[in-house]
């Protein structure tokens, strides 16, 4: 082969070699890119599938806490009217103790008679207004009677007017507290003394009554109250507000619906042993019973000898159950012995 053909033919090659590489090079400037692109849309494609899962899990979990607060509201309503329940309960085994009184401004037509039977009876109602009150004040003006209720701040225009009516109809109004809810009212002196303003000024706007009586929700003995039932108390005498618990309980607190003659003889225990007998019942929905046995509790107090039934008044003796100052524990003490 001549030295031409030679090189010709070397350059062919040099050509051929060229054009691999230029193939070579343009292949992986399309395919490097495209399997990049690849690799970038698998992650994105893994990073979202990750992500729908997080965010089902995150509504997953959504669900079961909203869940479980529903259970933890629900739990603690339980416990709260368990603690009520158990609360009036033990407050109805506490013995009777009676101090002294002061002036009381509540607005009764009997407030000035005196009054010499050997036995008192007081019939307090605890929680009214409620759709019962109509029935309650229309049995007790049948048997010429007056009562005492303890009421709550309830707003409506019908609690409104049966509030006008109790005091209308000669029944003394005492405070029960404005709301109720033991953990606010108890949870300190200012949050007691600022329930306590309301009710007062509630009563006082609605029927013209100044209140000076008191109830404590669940009783002066009430285990729920962290401070010292004490300091509430003594709040109240500062404020001269005379508080009254009971010593005899008809049973109708509870959740359990007693028939209405359970309630007369729950009632009617201890009165004829007793120089004062304040009774525990109560005026609100559920305590159809109660109204039930109103007429014969009545009937059966008016026959007993000596025995009188009243409002609460001025020259009322309140029966508490705790010894709040040392005046009325060496008071007590003595009636105790007494007895």
């Amino acid at each position: 082969m001549s030295e031409d053909n030679m090189e010709a033919e070397h350059r062919r090659k040099c050509i051929k070699r060229l054009k691999r590489c230029i193939i070579l090079m343009l292949t992986a400037a399309v395919v490097l890119p495209l399997a990049v692109s690849a690799c970038v849309l698998a992650e994105v494609y893994s990073l979202r599938k990750t992500l729908e899962d997080v965010s089902a899990q995150v509504d997953r979990l959504s669900e079961v806490t909203a869940g479980q607060q529903d259970a933890l509201e629900q739990l603690t309503e339980k416990v709260q009217t368990v603690e009520q329940n158990l609360s009036e309960q033990q407050t109805e085994k506490t013995p009777d103790a009676t101090v002294p009184v002061g002036n009381i401004n509540v607005r009764d037509p009997r407030e000035n008679e005196e009054v010499t039977a050997a036995h008192k009876v007081y019939l307090t109602f605890d929680d009214g207004p409620s759709i019962y009150t109509r029935e309650i004040l229309d049995i007790l003006a049948e048997y010429d009677v007056k009562a005492t209720f303890f009421v709550l701040g309830k707003e409506s225009e019908d609690s409104k007017e049966m509030l006008k009516s109790i005091a209308d109809e000669g029944h003394t109004i005492g405070m029960h507290s404005y709301t109720h809810n033991y953990s606010e009212i108890y949870a300190s002196v200012d949050s007691f003394a600022a329930d306590l303003d309301k009710i007062r000024n509630y009563i006082y706007d609605t029927t013209g009554v100044w209140s000076n009586i008191y109830r404590f929700p669940g009783g002066s003995s009430n285990k729920v109250s962290k401070l010292s039932m004490d300091t509430f108390a003594r709040y109240l005498d500062e404020q001269g507000i005379v508080f009254f618990d009971w010593n005899s309980s008809s049973g109708d607190g509870g959740s359990i619906v007693f028939p209405a003659d359970m309630l007369v003889e729950n009632s009617m225990k201890g009165i004829q042993k007793r120089e004062t007998t304040v009774i525990l019942m109560h005026d609100s929905a559920g305590k159809k019973t109660t109204v039930e046995a109103l007429p014969i509790l009545l009937e059966n107090i008016l026959a007993l000898e000596d025995t009188v039934i009243l409002p609460i008044t001025e020259n009322t003796k309140p029966v508490q159950h705790i010894n709040w100052s040392s005046d009325t524990e060496e008071q007590q003490t003595e009636e105790r012995m007494e007895d």
